[in-house]
């Protein structure tokens, strides 16, 4: 029996790669919970000078600090326990949002027809993130804020490759057989 890797894993599966969304996604948490230190810094820089005491301007930078951490720690939740899980039969995307909330959408490999990536925007661009989009049997999967999406995209190609998947049904027919004159 192989090695479980998540809960839901059948036992003659194998984890073949798992990915998740870029760290910029952590941002908005990132800029509140550094501000919350701020502010905790400017509000024991303004004890200490009515009291000239370091000791009072460590305590609010601590207080800030602190403050900002429990901001900073739900955004944390859901960006590392959001994972997408490539397996040998399947892929799962189980997304968390806040401490309390978890979806999982799971699909089998043979459903996926197309893997696609856009990198749009120089913030992107510089970022090196982007969007991964799949069209499947039951409709699109489009997955935002993807580190290295070219890779990604790449690697879901050569596993659904080597599984025996054809993302394109139709590049082994002769382009002008294909093409059906209209009567």
């Amino acid at each position: 029996m192989a090695q479980k890797y998540f809960a839901d894993q059948f036992d003659d599966e194998e984890v073949l790669f798992v990915f998740r969304k870029h760290p910029l996604v952590m941002r908005k948490g990132l800029i509140i919970g550094l501000l919350a230190v701020l502010i905790g810094a400017l509000g024991g820089l303004g004890w200490s000078y009515k009291a000239v005491s370091l000791t009072d301007y460590f305590i609010g930078m601590l207080f800030g600090a602190l403050v900002g951490a429990i901001i900073f720690l739900p955004f944390w939740i859901s960006w590392h326990f959001s994972v997408f899980i490539v397996t040998d039969q399947r892929l799962i995307q189980i997304t968390q949002k806040g401490l309390f909330h978890r979806s999982v959408v799971d699909m089998g490999l043979n459903q996926i027809q197309m893997v696609n990536y856009q990198v749009a925007g120089l913030m992107q661009t510089m970022l090196g993130s982007g969007t991964i989009m799949m069209q499947t049997f039951v409709g699109d999967l489009i997955i935002h804020d993807i580190h290295h999406p070219a890779t990604i995209q790449k690697k879901l190609l050569e596993i659904l490759r080597q599984r025996g998947v054809d993302v394109n049904p139709y590049a082994h027919e002769d382009p002008e057989e294909a093409i059906v004159e209209e009567g």
